[in-house]
């Protein structure tokens, strides 16, 4: 059973240096830092988007005391208060 493969990747020289600085800070291997950042990358991707429950109003529209801020309470939770 094959646990590693070699492979040849091409990489902007600047993030190549920065990864080699981060891997001599934290006493560590290019290649732990290049594996964990692809790990990171693919968890990103494949992770399942976030459903929104639609927020309904009845009757003419929004109430006139509906602010952006509470709108966006309201849709996005703790997260609309951490994209201001």
């Amino acid at each position: 059973m094959v646990t590693h493969m070699k492979t040849t990747i091409d990489i902007a020289d600047d993030l190549l240096l920065r990864a080699k600085r981060v891997a001599e800070r934290e006493n560590t291997t290019l290649r732990s830092i290049t594996e964990e950042g692809l790990r990171l990358a693919l968890q990103r991707r494949l992770r399942k988007p976030k459903t929104i429950r639609p927020f309904v109003v009845k009757g003419r529209g929004a109430p006139p005391d509906l602010s952006w801020v509470k709108l966006r309470e309201v849709l996005y939770g703790d997260e609309g208060e951490r994209s201001r």
